[in-house]
């Protein structure tokens, strides 16, 4: 054993002077070739001799005593979190059990937004602006979490004016009793560019109680900052009125804040309280690109049931045709709508989730850090703001909060049960529902992302996918399987696809999920989900399901089956619109592949390149093509 261990050492010795010799023959051959390494240094082992071993010195070493110790770099670091994330079964994110804080009792605040005067025209061909406002709450009141959202409101876009008047009440809850800051920014509406600044105003309340005697109607005068504002709009302002006496260059805006009382619980959490409004926000591109058709106008849309919600006011132009004819019941148009709906509060604390890390990169983008995760985090706004953008086209309206005309509302903005739609949705953790109609045949895979929804938003209260059907009879049943036909698994009597949808909200069941990727609600809050939209939609059936549930992958393949067979019987028409009037040429290209399934010139080429003998199949398909294909823009399609 000992001259085992001897023979084993020698070899180790002779191995750091230089390479072994153990796997060459002896012989005289075997001194000639050790003379010669013994010129040769260690790092440097002879490479004449094929089957000679090279075995380094530090290797060695490493196999007997461990890997040597690298220093960490930055890099190194990355692809260590980025292993540690892959091999994590369940990354950071999702649901959130933080409680919320405990504090005093808050108030409940009135903010009534009156009006401005004096803006700058920020509209050189109108010489005019197409004001609105937007105002931003914060408080002392500890949040959550620091990523929690501030509260905003925004005000409707008036047409035309440098005087508008909103008159427009924001009724806010939990407002804790050391006050409040309001900032108010006034923008001018100039889709599809960048909105105009015209300034901003901040209002600062140190103290609050129940005998504040606050601002009373019409409202505090505030004169507005200008230094924000956007500097073409002053510039012109002021070369206007150099030649006016006594004309000043500050605009005013007047609002309002009184206490309404003390705030029920929960405490901890600060909520828009009413009123309850909508907007519909449509897009005729996107809708092209997406296949999305809806009615004519939108009164036609809404299939005669405006008076079902007969407290809601609009404000969309183009609603109707303006020459006094009814327009044809079978004729609809191009026009991705979407949706936002502004829901009683408080969002239950049990809603609460934040978006999952599955990739490092998805970190960078929520949180707009680095290069990458800015671009993304831009590009994601920048997307939000399309689907989501004011126009003159967009509608609003307000409701009565948790009454039958609420449910009627979100009935109409839905379409009823018409078309076997399925709508991907966020609720953010102030109550705005916001929903856009998705599916594997859209165009644009962002759109059904809910990233772009939640507008990026780090948390919120739940998101998932949902579809309305209707029953047989009216009753109000929370049954999966209601022991009775529904539309449109069938085809129903008194309803689509042949007839109006019927008025009463009974007759109708929201099927909800939490089928989300982005933020992956937790099933088990789901009951608190559909406790609480069963007190904003009195009268419609709740049914809500796990993503995971084989029930509900079974009624949303049906429902995909129905949009494929109702979908089709309509006659469509493209209305013109500022979106529509500026295509480009790679958009063109895009909706003709959207539409007819067509690839582009790259992936044309790239097959080319695989497939040789397909240049005769190409050539054929793209001689039919221009034999068939009518000018672009037509405008009708059936």
């Amino acid at each position: 054993m000992s001259a085992a261990v001897e023979k084993t050492t020698d070899l180790e010795s002779r191995s750091q002077d230089g390479p072994s010799q153990g796997a060459s023959p002896g012989g005289a051959a075997n001194d000639i070739n050790e003379k010669n390494n013994k010129q040769v240094s260690g790092d440097h082992p002879n490479s004449e001799d094929p089957q000679q071993p090279t075995v380094d010195a530090a290797n060695e070493n490493e196999k007997q005593n461990g890997p040597i110790q690298r220093r960490s770099t930055l890099k190194d670091r990355i692809k260590e979190q980025k292993d540690k994330l892959k091999n994590k079964a369940k990354p950071p994110g999702g649901f959130d059990s933080t409680p919320l804080p405990d504090v005093p009792p808050g108030h409940t605040v009135k903010f009534t937004f009156h009006r401005a005067s004096n803006l700058p025209a920020a509209d050189f061909s109108t010489g005019s602006s197409d004001p609105f406002l937007t105002a931003t709450l914060t408080t002392s009141l500890p949040k959550r979490h620091k990523e929690d959202p501030d509260l905003v409101f925004r005000t409707r876009t008036l047409r035309r004016t440098l005087e508008p008047e909103w008159e427009q009440d924001w009724i806010v809850a939990n407002v804790p009793s050391s006050g409040f800051k309001l900032k108010c920014r006034l923008y001018d509406e100039d889709w599809p560019d960048h909105d105009d600044r015209l300034g901003n105003v901040v209002i600062v309340v140190n103290s609050l109680n129940e005998n504040w005697e606050g601002f009373k109607p019409p409202g505090n005068e505030f004169e507005v900052k200008k230094r924000s504002g956007s500097k073409r709009a002053y510039i012109l302002k002021a070369c206007t009125s150099a030649f006016t006496k006594d004309v000043s260059m500050t605009p005013k805006l007047y609002v309002s804040a009184v206490v309404l009382g003390q705030s029920d619980p929960p405490y901890g959490q600060m909520y828009t309280a009413g009123p309850a409004y909508y907007f519909k926000h449509y897009s005729p591109m996107i809708g092209r690109l997406t296949g999305i058709k809806v009615k004519r106008d939108d009164a036609e849309d809404s299939n005669g049931h405006d008076d079902a919600a007969s407290s809601s006011q609009g404000n969309s132009q183009g609603n109707s045709q303006g020459n006094g004819k009814k327009p044809d019941k079978g004729t609809q148009k191009y026009d991705f709508q979407a949706n936002e709906i502004q829901l009683s509060g408080p969002v239950p604390s049990k809603l609460y989730h934040r978006f999952v890390e599955f990739r490092p990169v998805i970190g960078l983008l929520f949180r707009s850090r680095g290069l990458r995760g800015k671009i993304l985090n831009k590009a994601l706004h920048h997307q939000h703001a399309r689907v989501y953008s004011f126009r003159d086209t967009t509608a609003w309206g307000t409701f009565e909060p948790c009454t039958e005309a609420a449910t009627m509302q979100f009935l109409k903005m839905a379409h009823f049960d018409e078309g076997g739609r399925i709508f991907t949705y966020v609720l953010t953790l102030d109550g705005s529902l916001k929903f856009t109609e998705t599916g594997k045949e859209f165009g644009i895979d962002l759109l059904s992302k809910h990233t772009m929804h939640s507008d990026a938003a780090i948390y919120i209260a739940c998101s998932g996918e949902f579809f309305i059907r209707r029953l047989k009879k009216p009753h109000v049943t929370e049954d999966p399987e209601p022991g009775e036909p529904t539309h449109p698994d069938q085809i129903l009597q008194g309803g689509p696809p042949t007839e109006p949808p019927p008025r009463k909200p009974q007759y109708y069941q929201l099927i909800i999920d939490n089928d989300s990727g982005t933020y992956r609600p937790d099933k088990s809050v789901l009951p608190y989900l559909q406790k609480f939209l069963e007190h904003n939609f009195p009268g419609l059936g709740i049914v809500t399901l796990a993503c995971d549930d084989p029930e509900d992958q079974k009624l949303k393949a049906a429902q995909a089956k129905v949009k494929q067979r109702e979908g089709l019987t309509i006659n469509m028409v493209l209305n013109r619109s500022p979106s529509a009037s500026s295509f480009s040429s790679d958009d063109i290209s895009d909706l003709e592949r959207a539409e007819g399934g067509k690839k582009t010139k790259r992936e044309r080429a790239w097959d080319l390149i695989e497939e040789p003998r397909r240049i005769k199949e190409l050539r054929g398909k793209h001689t039919d093509d221009g034999a068939s294909g009518g000018p672009s823009g037509s405008g009708e399609a059936s």
